[in-house]
């Protein structure tokens, strides 16, 4: 397949699936119920954090997860009293579990008490990999469970930090197609990486646009640079081609 027939099954794909109609099935559909900006990340954070396995059961538990907010995100954060985390006791998604859920709201009170916020703990850093790094940084400055930091992806181990990009993409690409929210100004979108799964690996390989077998940092680097020829200012926006063509059995 010569470039120009690449970018032209690239192009198409982003057009079919880069609609408003991507969230019916997605985790993205959760922080798509709030128009806030704080309310938007926070639920967003939460989704993107559980979202592996089934993605109907990802979006049942992160729904649970976000109604015991009181479907108010950023008002519970910054007011809940450590009480109001029991109830949370119970909760699991897989391997996150009620250690992991009290740890995140305490540290994310934090975070929007005495900082401006998710954005602003996201933006430390000279590129997408040291931002991840730094944040996981952040998140982890207190005591906490040891358990819970798989949860939190550092790249610098060599992790895709597949749900942490995926997050980044949501909140700083434009919101164009009424998918992603574009919430974010301080990070450019020709800076983000490819959230890189099982299907968009799958995909890309099969499109010769990756070669390396692993889903890591590195191949995370490689696709990301490759969908760079195709769209240097916006390289992430194909995630959703790779995705939607994996996802839906096109290739």
């Amino acid at each position: 397949m010569t470039k120009d027939e690449l970018q032209t099954v690239l192009d198409e794909a982003y057009l079919a699936f880069a609609k408003p109609n991507f969230q019916d099935a997605d985790p993205i559909q959760i922080p798509h119920r709030f128009s806030k900006k704080e309310d938007i990340e926070i639920a967003g954070f939460i989704a993107a954090t559980i979202a592996w396995g089934q993605r109907i059961t990802i979006i049942n538990n992160a729904s649970r997860f976000i109604e015991m907010m009181d479907d108010a995100p950023f008002d519970f954060i910054v007011n809940h009293t450590p009480s109001d985390r029991n109830k949370y006791k119970g909760f699991v998604h897989r391997t996150f579990n009620e250690v992991d859920a009290m740890y995140f709201l305490e540290r994310l009170q934090r975070l929007y008490k005495e900082g401006s916020g998710l954005e602003q703990a996201f933006n430390t850093g000279h590129d997408t990999k040291a931002r991840i790094s730094n944040f996981h940084n952040t998140f982890f400055d207190q005591t906490h469970p040891a358990r819970t930091t798989k949860h939190v992806s550092n790249p610098k181990n060599g992790s895709s930090a597949k749900r942490l990009n995926m997050f980044l993409r949501w909140m700083v690409r434009p919101a164009s197609e009424g998918v992603d929210f574009g919430v974010w100004k301080a990070i450019s979108p020709s800076e983000l990486m490819i959230p890189l799964d099982v299907h968009s690996g799958n995909v890309a390989r099969k499109l010769r646009l990756l070669e390396r077998k692993q889903n890591d940092w590195k191949a995370v680097e490689a696709l990301t640079n490759n969908l760079k020829a195709f769209d240097s200012n916006d390289p992430v926006k194909y995630d959703l081609a790779l995705f939607g063509m994996g996802v839906s059995g096109v290739i």
